[in-house]
C-alpha cells in the first residue's frame, strides 16, 4: 500500500500535466500577441497649451542614410486633431532657434504640394492611440479644403512673410470643429519644408512653428528624423578587403 505522501506526489503530478495539456490545447491556432503590435511610432506626440490642438506624429520622413541635402526639401508628416465646437486655423512655418542647438535645421518656407482635396479635414475626436492611421485621412473637393490657397503666405502671430516657393502652397490648414487632418509620405498631399538651412539626415532636427488661431502664443517644436522601418543595406566591401 502507498503511504499518503505517496498518494499526494501521485496527484500533483497528474494535476500539473493536465493543466500543461489544457494551455497547449488553448494556445492553438492563436496568434502571439507580439505578432500582431503596430510599428513603434517614432515621432513626437504634443498639443497646445491649452488641449485645443492635438498634434501627433509629428516626424521628418525618412528618405536614406544620407538624409536631405542643404536648400533642399524634405517630407513631414503630422497629424492635426481640432479638439473643440469652433474652427481653428493653423499655420505652419519654420525659423532659427533663438538658441543655438546642434543638429536643429530650419527651412526657408513650411508649404503643402500636391492635391489640395486630399489635405481636407475629416470628422475625427480625440485619436485613441498615438500615432496616425492612414485610414483616418478624409476626402473633400476644391471648394472646401480646409486647406487655404492665399497669394502671399499669412501670418496668425506677426511672423515674417517669406517669397514662397512656386510650387508649394502656404501651409495655412483651416480644421472644422472636431475634425483632423493628416500628412503621410503615401498621400497624395505633402507637407513640405522647402530650402532647408544645413544638411538634415538622421539624428537631426527640424524647427518648426505651429500658430493657432485664438492663441497669442506659437507652439515651437523641433521634428524628429524618422527612424526607418527596415536597417539600411550595408556597402559592398571593396575588392581584396578580406585579403591579407
Amino acid at each position: 500500500m502507498r503511504s499518503l505522501g505517496t498518494r499526494r506526489v501521485t496527484l500533483a503530478a497528474g494535476v500539473a500535466t493536465v493543466a500543461v495539456i489544457a494551455l497547449a490545447g488553448c494556445s492553438a491556432g492563436q496568434v502571439a500577441e507580439t505578432a500582431i503590435l503596430k510599428t513603434p511610432i517614432s515621432g513626437l506626440n504634443t498639443q497646445s497649451p491649452d488641449g485645443r490642438l492635438l498634434i501627433r506624429n509629428l516626424q521628418v520622413v525618412y528618405n536614406d542614410p544620407e538624409g536631405y541635402p542643404a536648400n533642399g526639401d524634405a517630407s513631414i508628416e503630422v497629424g492635426l486633431f481640432n479638439q473643440t465646437t469652433e474652427e481653428m486655423t493653423v499655420l505652419i512655418s519654420s525659423r532659427p532657434l533663438q538658441d543655438e542647438q546642434a543638429g536643429v535645421v530650419s527651412a526657408r518656407q513650411i508649404g503643402l504640394s500636391g492635391s489640395a482635396a486630399a489635405a481636407s479635414p475629416s470628422a475625427n475626436p480625440e485619436p485613441s492611440g498615438t500615432g496616425t492611421d492612414p485610414d483616418e485621412v478624409g476626402g473633400g473637393n476644391d471648394q472646401n479644403t480646409g486647406v487655404e490657397q492665399p497669394s502671399t503666405p499669412p501670418s496668425l502671430a506677426g511672423t515674417p512673410s517669406v517669397a514662397p516657393t512656386a510650387s508649394l502652397r502656404p501651409a495655412r490648414i483651416t480644421l472644422p470643429a472636431l475634425s483632423s487632418v493628416i500628412f503621410l509620405p503615401e498621400a497624395d498631399a505633402q507637407l513640405v519644408a522647402a530650402g532647408l538651412s544645413d544638411e538634415l539626415r538622421p539624428g537631426n532636427s527640424l524647427s518648426l512653428v505651429f500658430e493657432v488661431s485664438g492663441q497669442s502664443q506659437p507652439i515651437e517644436l523641433t521634428a524628429p528624423f524618422a527612424v526607418p522601418l527596415s536597417p539600411a543595406s550595408r556597402a559592398p566591401g571593396e575588392a581584396g578587403e578580406n585579403h591579407e
